[in-house]
């Protein structure tokens, strides 16, 4: 009933949303059901274990749970598990209640723990939304150790190097008190941890696959990058909850140059315009990955692998446009529309339309960005190169028809791109190599050449024939 309420005022106040939606509910199809009996090889439903892991999963991440289902084959399997492991990981890290003397040995033996039979925890606080996982994590124990080698492997590095991080990061916050960074660069390093190590483990597991290519795996730099990209908007976007939680991940680099001693003054303070400058240089920051993430996507070829990763970085760019220059994500939690994340996953099909997503937002962006603000020109330039690359890989004068490409006459690189064509051909025209051959002898030259192979064939048939006539002797 509150659901129809609810699309019921959205098609009163914002009739355009409405529609997408129902176009969204309508015309979205699932890509696999991972119930369904011819499935289960793959998916494990039809194990009461894997099955509690699906609905774990759900738990833990709606958003995310629904792409994971989609992915093709084991995929789906393995990248459910690899997800409870981190969200385990990340869990006892995030649990204030638990002392660091008890905390450490946990968290840098985490990989070890997640493949030892019947080890689960206890010892959450009460207040843990994700306690439930740990308490029954011997139920992941079991499926993990059912992974193929090639994925169990992957898994467990990438939850060693991701835990020591993270001990790291505890054992400083336990001991300071809360956790500043100080630089960019420690900025980086963090989130290189928490979500560039995600995206390594996730190409790794793509490529051990073999529904990507095997060269992926190598191209760590772009994957840690698109990481950067999705942590760095979650932290832009969760400033107030993190704060009123105190967790500092704004960089002072960026922020203490504007006379903020602490992060909770942008908002106490009501200095707007200073607290704006600085989301724009953190905005700012985060668009460096932009470039990247779309590198990243041109290298996939596996259509449930690539709409894994393009759902997420295109919501991450209209994240950052929506808090971009907006003073309320100082006051509270906003995320984009219903509607807009519906209308994104529907779009999010190819890499030509996710940079047509990128180039959209980047534009929101840099129409709302103010002249006097220091970021302005660095803005100005990191929007173009999401513009440049745009053009360089899909030229806007370029457009799909039915019958294949479609070159706008209005556009100067039309005539460019005729003019060059035409040169083209009438180079090729003059080449005597080019020159076709005459119809009328082309069939009296096949019929020579045949006559002549039977003749020659004949010949050396009946050579053979005199030679053991004349000098085999017979019985």
């Amino acid at each position: 009933m509150g659901k129809l309420t609810s699309m019921l005022g959205l098609l009163l106040t914002h009739p355009l949303e409405f529609r997408t939606l129902v176009h969204f509910y309508l015309y979205h199809e699932t890509k696999r059901d991972i119930t369904a009996q011819q499935e289960h090889p793959t998916s494990g439903w039809d194990r009461a274990s894997m099955r509690r892991c699906w609905e774990f999963l759900d738990m833990t991440s709606r958003s995310f749970a629904a792409v994971i289902k989609e992915l093709d084959g084991d995929l789906a399997r393995t990248i459910c598990m690899y997800y409870l492991i981190l969200r385990g990981l990340d869990t006892i890290e995030d649990d204030m209640t638990i002392p660091d003397e008890k905390k450490q040995p946990i968290l840098r033996q985490f990989h070890n723990l997640t493949v030892t039979p019947g080890w689960n925890f206890t010892e959450n606080g009460p207040d843990e939304k994700d306690r439930n996982l740990l308490l029954e994590y011997h139920i992941i124990v079991d499926e993990v150790n059912r992974l193929p080698p090639q994925y169990k492997t992957v898994i467990l590095d990438i939850c060693q190097k991701m835990e020591n991080g993270m001990a790291d990061y505890a054992h400083k916050a336990a001991t300071n008190g809360t956790v500043y960074l100080e630089t960019i660069a420690d900025y980086d390093l963090y989130c290189h941890y928490v979500a560039g190590l995600v995206g390594e483990g996730l190409t790794r597991i793509w490529s051990a696959s073999g529904k990507e290519a095997s060269f992926l795996c190598d191209e760590l730099e772009l994957a840690n990058s698109m990481g950067l990209l999705l942590q760095k908007t979650n932290i832009i976007r969760d400033f107030r909850e993190d704060v009123e939680e105190k967790r500092f991940f704004w960089p002072r680099e960026i922020w203490a140059k504007y006379g903020f001693n602490e992060m909770k003054d942008m908002y106490k303070k009501g200095d707007v315009e200073h607290a704006t400058w600085i989301q724009s240089g953190m905005v700012l920051d985060a668009l460096r990955h932009a470039c990247d993430s779309l590198d990243y996507l041109r290298l996939l070829k596996n259509q449930s692998v690539f709409v894994f990763c393009a759902v997420p970085v295109s919501m991450a760019m209209a994240t950052l446009a929506l808090c971009f220059m907006n003073p309320e994500m100082f006051q509270r939690n906003i995320k984009i529309r219903k509607a807009e994340a519906a209308h994104l996953i529907m779009r999010s099909t190819n890499t030509r339309e996710v940079a047509l997503i990128f180039r959209e937002y980047a534009r929101k962006i840099h129409h709302k960005a103010k002249p006097h603000d220091p970021n302005f020109l660095k803005i100005s330039v990191m929007c173009c190169k999401i513009e440049q690359w745009c053009e360089q890989n899909f030229p806007s004068f370029v457009m799909l028809g039915e019958k294949g490409p479609i070159y706008d006459s209005a556009d100067k690189r039309t005539v460019i791109f005729r003019a060059e064509e035409k040169r083209v051909a009438e180079r090729l025209a003059v080449d005597p190599r080019n020159a076709p051959l005459p119809q009328d002898l082309f069939p009296w030259e096949l019929a020579a050449y045949l006559v002549g192979a039977m003749l020659l064939m004949l010949g050396l048939s009946a050579l053979i024939v005199w030679v053991m006539l004349k000098f085999i002797p017979q019985a």
